[in-house]
């Protein structure tokens, strides 16, 4: 696989992904306290690999003595003692200890600070070992709902069209309500050529979605390079679809390249990027920001201060642009707002997912670990953009075609139906070029014609209602569209911005 327009997640089609700082299905870099990081194929724990102001293994030590050394703890012991011992039922230690610790984190009310016990870190280790697979999207927690960020490109996730800000109901028709992220992806993740099918909730459209996906190898290539020639100028363009250990050295190699051919001014596309490595983000925006202004700032519980630089004296001499989406997050709203505030650049398109705290996974010493919360990150001028995004300075939209859904047929769509499926398939009907009359949801005679003219146009029989084989149609040429560059709307403005 290697689908090329990573906006097809703003379509629809067969596969799946899963969101923003908090796990990957299909891959995932992981921050230990140490600061290493490994890479999961399967989803689970922080897209970011937040490395920087790991705890040493002395604090580590410390953190856990003054816990437990805590006076207030007592109470919970006697709280331990009361239930092991006078309930009605025999109760394992093992699970009222897992059930103390999860339940301290629940507290917290914190997506992102989560507990994985042994079987569970067991499980996502052998993920580890095994070779890439999954379905290629990554999820978070979003009030208490798993809900995607943004899809892998290339994945099954990007071709079944899931979008940011969907919600994951069911799992192969079990609910996932009242489980835990990390018990949600174990459902999700498989093997290659398995198929799962999960039940969506779409903001803005009524019923649930049912999508099946097939299962696969995971792309791990995060740097892709095109130019765009106009008006005899070449802009360079670098697609970062996340940030993984190799990334800033793939992303320099293809500037340095870029910048030998000659090219006038640069775009860097991070749309649809969950994040990943602080490291790596940090290294490609010391190639653009002078050491006059911080590349990000860290703050911990007490409001102190960390902040980064780089060490150039100058910016590039020609311009650049940065595009960005709902599915931008974490890492890739570091870059989108650090190259605005401190280096002056324009953001195209849409406004970000929004995630600005910063997760250490911390080993217990028995095989679970908690990963949690520590710090925020804040943006050159120290602005916290958690649960707001970032605005782009140029707001571009696609076509509204773009934004369409699966075309989910158990009765076939006629004439004076009415709905949010009738209004999916008037806006594929206008996106190709066939006037449904209206886009508002009522099937009226326009919308008939333009079924009508669509279906002798693709060889269908011609009914002018909408069943199971003209509703695959609409999606496949839809897909089509999506993929054509020619189509990409925040694109060409991206270009017609650098050069204004």
């Amino acid at each position: 696989m290697n689908i090329k327009p990573r906006y097809m997640a703003l379509l629809l089609a067969l596969a799946v992904l899963l969101g923003a700082g908090g796990s990957y299905i299909g891959i995932e870099y992981f921050a230990n306290a140490t600061g290493n990081s490994n890479t999961d194929q399967l989803a689970t724990a922080n897209p970011d690999g937040e490395n920087f102001g790991s705890l040493t293994e002395e604090e580590q030590k410390q953190f856990i003595q003054d816990m437990t050394g805590d006076a207030d703890l007592k109470k919970v012991e006697q709280a331990y003692s009361l239930i092991k011992d006078n309930y009605v039922q025999k109760v394992e230690k093992n699970q009222l200890v897992e059930g103390a610790i999860q339940g301290m984190l629940d507290t917290l009310e914190d997506p992102y600070s989560v507990y994985m016990d042994k079987e569970t870190m067991k499980q996502f280790n052998q993920t580890i070992e095994s070779s890439f697979q999954g379905i290629g999207a990554e999820v978070s927690m979003v009030n208490d709902k798993v809900t995607i960020v943004a899809p892998i490109k290339g994945s099954p996730a990007e071709e079944a069209g899931l979008k940011p800000n969907d919600q994951i109901l069911k799992v192969d028709g079990d609910s996932v309500e009242g489980l835990d992220l990390y018990e949600a992806v174990l459902k999700i993740r498989g093997e290659k050529g398995t198929e799962v099918t999960l039940q969506v909730s779409r903001p803005g459209v009524s019923e649930p979605l049912s999508i099946d996906i097939v299962r696969d190898d995971i792309p791990l290539e995060t740097v892709y390079t095109d130019t765009k020639e106009v008006n005899g100028k070449t802009a360079g363009v670098i697609e970062i679809t996340s940030f993984s250990e190799k990334t800033a050295d793939e992303f320099k190699e293809a500037l340095s390249k870029l910048e030998n051919d000659g090219m006038d001014g640069l775009i860097i596309d991070v749309r649809g990027n969950p994040g990943g490595l602080f490291t790596d983000v940090q290294e490609i925006l010391k190639e653009f920001i002078p050491d006059d202004k911080p590349i990000v700032q860290v703050e911990d519980r007490n409001g102190e201060k960390s902040r980064y630089f780089s060490s150039i004296k100058e910016k590039k001499d020609y311009p650049i642009t940065v595009l960005m989406d709902e599915g931008s997050a974490s890492a890739s709203e570091i870059l989108a707002a650090t190259m605005n505030e401190a280096g002056g650049y324009d953001l195209v398109g849409t406004k970000s997912f929004g995630k600005g705290t910063v997760q250490q996974a911390m080993p217990m010493g028995d095989g679970s670990t908690i990963k949690l919360t520590l710090y925020k990150w804040l943006t050159p001028d120290g602005n916290w953009i958690h649960e707001k995004g970032i605005e782009p300075t140029v707001e571009v939209k696609q076509p509204e075609y773009f934004y369409t859904n699966p075309v989910d047929i158990e009765e076939s769509l006629q004439f004076n139906d009415n709905g949010d499926k009738v209004k999916n398939v008037q806006k594929m009907l206008d996106g190709l070029g066939y006037d449904p009359g209206r886009t508002d949801g009522f099937y009226s005679e326009e919308t008939v014609s333009a079924v009508e003219a669509f279906q002798k146009e693709a060889g269908l029989d011609v009914t002018g209602e909408v069943d199971e084989k003209t509703g695959g149609k609409l999606e496949e040429l839809i897909i089509e569209e999506v993929r054509s560059e020619e189509n990409d709307k925040q694109m060409e403005k991206a270009v017609e911005v650098l050069f204004q």
